[in-house]
């Protein structure tokens, strides 16, 4: 069948999904998904190990604690396997209902369930807390993907790197929402209120968040790109064993492609946040920030974050998205051998680390919205981008804050082996980069594998 201006991509997109309904439907659920990161992430240290884990030794209960967060990690991947399978069997629009909606109603139960302190529940709730995690790393497996494909393959032609950044702009603001409220909250009641039940109020807001989400995504119709799969008959009966028949290499580029990005994210606000409010008489010192003062500082980071995120999908479509990675991740080579000098110039120079490396986050993590679905084909599109995004948060995510504290650590309190660990991981994505291809051009809504 000839393809007259009524069929393309940009067309069909502008005619059967809102702009403005796309933009939102994308952006709200990784808005989610990182609101529900800090206002675990945050918990998990401040109340959880006391409340869920009790015992007489503090470490061990942290520590428990730690586990039970990463219990999200372990389910990322299964939750792009399984969400990835029906987004490529049945759609993305049903899948990413299913994906919020699971995210969603597992975070406001966290909220409800009691503690380890209330008789009768010392055994269930914390399973209970773990199980929801789990289901939390679920929902979050198969959300990402979901919400870059929504946003990509509606988009207008020469325009998919502009609006891959919409669904990137969830991380800066739930950051910013989930430290906002913790804010509020500890300027607003006493510590003694918010181990009681303040703790519980970040968690049931994002019902709010959730519903309104579901409201925007039920109103949405199928992409254009999966229409025509289903017009063809090109739908893959299993999505994961074509995806790892024919596209094997772009699962393993993408992984690595995204390692540095992931790294970098989670020692702008995980790792600083630590040696930052560290105290400075410390067994291994840190900068010895009051912690609310911090959160000020990282907030004001992220705020650059944001803006070059969306500064990023202009220049991803100028420039391509391989050549503006590739001159990113130079960038993030060379920031992490800074981390001393930076760090060691007071509060100008933690201003200065903080509003480097989130401005280099935003450049970085703009363009995957666009690159990491463009490395698939259509039929295998959201399994490939969500096994490379998750496996991705496995190698450069959840180990970490683990690994950047024990350099910390054996480097006696100084940041040095930490961005020397940065510096490294940029290296292999740099390699990752310089083997794959310009997608730039490529034809997004046909090709099938």
């Amino acid at each position: 069948m000839s393809t007259s201006s009524t069929n393309t991509p940009g067309a069909t997109a502008a005619k059967s999904n809102p702009r403005s309904r796309v933009i939102f439907a994308s952006l709200i659920g990784t808005s989610i998904e990182f609101y529900d990161f800090y206002v675990y992430a945050t918990a998990a240290v401040l109340v959880f190990p006391a409340l869920f884990f009790p015992g007489d030794d503090p470490t061990q209960s942290l520590l428990k604690s730690f586990a039970a967060f990463g219990a999200a990690f372990v389910a990322r991947p299964i939750g792009s396997i399984v969400f990835g399978h029906f987004g490529d069997r049945i759609g993305r629009k049903g899948t990413l209902v299913a994906s919020l909606l699971t995210m969603g109603v597992a975070t406001v139960l966290i909220g409800c369930l009691p503690t380890a302190l209330t008789p009768g529940w010392e055994v269930l709730g914390p399973v209970l807390l773990v199980t929801m995690r789990f289901a939390q790393g679920l929902g979050l497996g198969g959300e990402w993907s979901g919400a870059a494909l929504l946003a990509t393959e509606n988009a207008p032609a020469g325009k998919r790197a502009i609006y891959g950044t919409f669904p990137q702009l969830g991380a800066p603001i739930g950051f910013i929402l989930a430290n906002g409220v913790f804010l509020v909250l500890a300027t607003t009641m006493s510590d003694e209120a918010f181990v009681s039940w303040g703790w519980r109020v970040p968690f049931l807001a994002s019902a709010i968040l959730v519903i309104i989400g579901l409201y925007v995504r039920f109103k949405l119709i199928e992409t254009p790109a999966f229409t025509k799969v289903v017009e063809s008959g090109e739908i893959a009966k299993l999505p994961l064993a074509r995806v790892f028949r024919s596209s094997w290499r772009q699962l393993i580029l993408g992984t690595f492609i995204m390692l540095a990005t992931y790294t970098l994210f989670y020692l702008m606000t995980t790792y600083t946040l630590t040696y930052g409010t560290a105290p400075t008489d410390a067994d291994v010192p840190g900068l010895g920030f009051e912690r609310n003062t911090f959160l000020v500082m990282l907030i004001i980071g992220v705020v650059f974050f944001g803006i070059f995120t969306l500064v990023s999908g202009p220049l991803a479509e100028k420039y391509g998205r391989r050549a503006h990675l590739i001159a990113t991740t130079i960038a993030i080579i060379v920031f992490g051998l800074l981390f001393v000098p930076l760090f060691a110039a007071g509060t100008v120079g933690v201003y200065a680390l903080l509003i480097i490396g989130f401005t280099l986050m935003g450049l970085t993590f703009g363009p995957m919205g666009a690159l990491l679905p463009e490395l698939f084909p259509t039929n295998v599109r959201y399994t490939g981008s969500a096994i490379s995004y998750n496996f991705a948060s496995i190698l450069g995510a959840a180990v970490a804050p683990f690994i950047a504290v024990a350099l910390w650590g054996v480097a006696g309190g100084s940041p040095v082996l930490v961005g020397v660990y940065l510096s490294t991981m940029g290296v292999i994505t740099l390699v990752a980069l310089l083997l794959s291809r310009e997608t730039r051009d490529l034809e997004y809504t046909s090709n099938v594998s």
